[in-house]
């Protein structure tokens, strides 16, 4: 009997499935047993050609070449991970093995690395599929005990493949119409650039606001606070300060008598379970983590603790087959600060509804919820034990009762004016014990009224009102963008559309790409320099805004894109074709590339310095990378960039902050915010072997090669490369 082989999308899932299916010993980017092979891809081993791969004419970048529109499109393998697809098209073709396991991420993006591979190497034999929401030992030999047919995943590869497509077709099109039409490096997405749009929108916005002042009416009544309310509008606040006063007189020295008191007992559900959108929103409000920075954290409490479920899901919602394994998920996690909510409900019995469970709900992957491995939380960096908490707690908070309270609102009538109070009594806090301070975290720019603990009132009781006054305040411009806010836009664009049909249409897709994508297209538009962070707020730059100007309009939608979503999502279920799909993209590229040419704007550089390009003399721009500063040229056909500044290792003597290396030659020195400035030269007699060489030796690298090298540093150097 022949053997089986099971591909993986990395080394690390690799040698989980190797554990489990005993396999022990290594080949050539494998490891082998008696009756699996477990091998693994490094993410995408194979992509779609770049355009010189469909003529030499696409080597050089012309206007008049456009649109690129291939009759079909071409698989190459990646250059930097060719080792490993040799390995794994040989473990393929190899005459004992006898079918294939496909056990890549059980997602959209985790079929089309396998697929590819497969297609790719030529493999023809039966293949099977794994899908699971966990990386335990007990999720994958329940996996491999129900593996599928392959083919019943057909239709999630091709929605894959014609996302990829589009996105090929649509953006290296545009990108380069952008490029030639304007002569600077331009780029536009089917998905950044409707994000960008809307964070420009936002921009222009508070631009274009013009603050109102208004006033609040305030007093003591019985020893408690009442607010005017206007009886027509129900509006707590005037934009007249003649009425204000006017009240404010009208009231003072009067009685007041209490007209309504009404006594409302109410419950709060408790919140929904987690998708990756809302987690990465509440990881920004609380941490200030980057989406991609929870995702690639969710990835090792995935992958490596196996602590969680697959964290790439939509849905907030599990499904019945989950149910049973709810007690044990629990008792999983009752350790710490966890074990007392616990303990109080499996001492209950469980009470799971269509609040939390619902299969209709769910489409790959349910809500990320803990699995049964047992923590040691310990084991965790800080990081990873934030994230963990997040999602331990919303699990304990959906299986939790509700919070229970009594509202009070009381209506006073104080010479002819309806002034109001509101308190609130807790009668059971519910699934609000869970969160420190007895509470869960707002949204953004939500701002509850404050409840006030209220004596005993009756209707018809009177008092004199005293200390009444007028409250100025002013309207506030709309808030930019943080990452939480723009990520909750992304998945909801429909409020950024007027047309109501539109609008249901929109809130019925996922809107601006998926979970999966949406932190990686935040993180492009930063890499891009179309926007930047200053402090937790995104604001957009020059480039950005400028950019928003140039691109034709539909473009900018978010409906069109969020429609695309829609289709993609249809072609996974078999009701859309990816033939017509890629057919309509490729139509509309053509369109693009028109709009582009026949746009009359100017791009104009406001990052321009005084120095100039060494090869073709025009004045060097400066931007602002992840590793510090460079100057480049702005022809793109020229090229040439320079290392200004670069972000060491090196910790400052003062402040201990990481210190930038800037100057050339011997004037190289290392410089901290603070103001603390060294030469390297000083730094690394000073500190001896501790000066970080490598980033030294990278700093050198990315310098003009005719840029001489001081003794010191070229030791340093020499050193770093034994």
């Amino acid at each position: 009997m022949g053997k089986t082989l099971v591909l993986a999308e990395k080394p690390s899932v690799a040698r989980d499935l190797a554990k489990v299916l005993g396999c022990n010993q290594n080949g050539n980017g494998c490891i082998m047993g008696s009756k699996y092979i477990v091998t693994w891809a490094l993410g995408h081993l194979v992509t779609l050609a770049d355009p010189e791969a469909y003529g030499n004419k696409y080597k050089a970048w012309n206007l008049e070449d456009l649109p690129m529109l291939p009759n079909k499109m071409e698989l190459v393998v990646i250059k930097q991970t060719s080792k490993q697809f040799g390995a794994v098209k040989a473990l393929m073709h190899r005459e004992d093995v006898d079918e294939l396991v496909i056990a890549t991420d059980s997602g959209r993006e985790g079929e089309l690395v396998a697929r590819w591979i497969i297609l790719k190497a030529g493999f023809k034999k039966p293949i099977k599929r794994l899908w699971i929401s966990s990386q335990t030992d007990k999720a994958i030999r329940e996996g491999f005990a129900n593996l599928k047919p392959a083919r019943e995943y057909d239709n999630l590869f091709y929605s894959a493949q014609s996302r990829s497509e589009a996105d090929w077709l649509v953006g290296l099109n545009v990108t380069r119409a952008l490029t030639c039409k304007y002569n600077a490096q331009l780029s536009a997405g089917r998905v950044q650039t409707p994000t960008l749009a809307m964070i420009v929108a936002r921009e222009e916005e508070i631009r274009k606001f013009v603050p109102k002042d208004y006033w609040t009416i305030t007093a003591q009544f019985n020893g408690f606070t009442v607010q005017w309310q206007d009886r027509a509008t129900n509006q707590t606040r005037t934009f007249s300060k003649e009425q204000a006063d006017g009240i404010v007189r009208k009231i003072t020295g009067q009685t007041g008598e209490i007209v309504e008191v009404r006594k409302d007992m109410k419950k709060e559900l408790p919140p929904l379970a987690y998708d990756l959108t809302e987690l990465q929103r509440d990881a920004n409000r609380k941490y200030s983590y980057s989406a991609k920075q929870t995702l690639n954290i969710m990835q090792k409490l995935y992958e490596t603790h196996k602590l969680v479920t697959y964290p790439r899901t939509d849905s907030r919602y599990i499904t019945e087959d989950i149910v049973p394994t709810l007690a044990e998920r629990l008792r999983s996690i009752a350790v710490g600060p966890y074990a007392r909510p616990v303990q109080g409900i499996l001492r209950n019995k469980l009470s799971v509804t269509k609040r939390f469970v619902d299969n209709s709900k769910v489409s790959d992957h349910h809500a990320i919820i803990p699995t049964e491995q047992y923590v040691n939380l310990s084991a965790l960096s800080t990081e990873e034990r934030n994230i963990y908490d997040l999602i331990v707690k919303r699990f304990i908070a959906v299986l939790s009762s509700p919070f229970e309270y009594e509202q009070t609102t009381v209506r006073l009538d104080l010479a002819g004016e309806n002034f109001t109070a509101r308190g609130k009594i807790v009668r059971a806090w519910g699934w609000k014990t869970v969160y420190e301070g007895f509470g869960k975290l707002e949204e953004d720019g939500e701002e509850e009224e404050d409840d006030q603990s209220l004596p005993e009132i009756q209707k018809g009781q009177k008092a004199k009102v005293l200390s009444p006054k007028a409250v100025n305040g002013k309207t506030k411009p709309p808030a930019r963008y943080n990452e939480a806010t723009l990520l909750s836009a992304m998945e909801h664009p429909g409020k950024f559309v007027d047309n109501k049909a539109l609008k249901e249409t929109l809130e019925s897709t996922s809107g601006l790409g998926t979970p999966a994508t949406r932190a990686d297209i935040i993180e492009k538009l930063f890499n891009t320099f179309y926007i930047e962070r200053r402090g937790k707020e995104i604001h957009p730059t020059s480039k950005g805004i400028q950019l928003v100007g140039l691109v034709p309009e539909d473009l900018k939608s978010p409906e069109l894109t969020a429609k695309w979503e829609q289709q993609l999502a249809l072609i996974s279920k078999g009701r859309v074709s990816s033939a017509a799909f890629v057919g309509d993209m490729k139509s509309y590229a053509s369109k693009l590339v028109g709009a582009v040419i026949a746009n009359s704007e100017q791009f104009r550089h406001d990052n321009v310095t005084r120095e100039k390009c060494a090869e073709c003399g025009k004045y060097l721009l400066e931007v602002n990378g992840k590793k510090g500063k460079m100057l480049v040229c702005p022809d793109r056909e020229c090229g040439y960039r320079k290392t200004v500044t670069l972000v060491s290792n090196a910790r400052c003597p003062q402040c201990h902050k990481k210190m930038e290396i800037r100057g050339e030659g011997d004037n190289k020195s290392f410089y901290c915010a603070c103001g603390y400035r060294e030469k390297l030269d000083a730094f690394k007699k000073r500190k001896g072997d501790q000066v970080d060489k490598r980033e030294v030796a990278r700093f050198m690298s990315q310098q003009d090669a005719a840029e001489p090298i001081n003794s010191a540093l070229a030791d340093a150097l020499a050193k770093w490369k034994k």
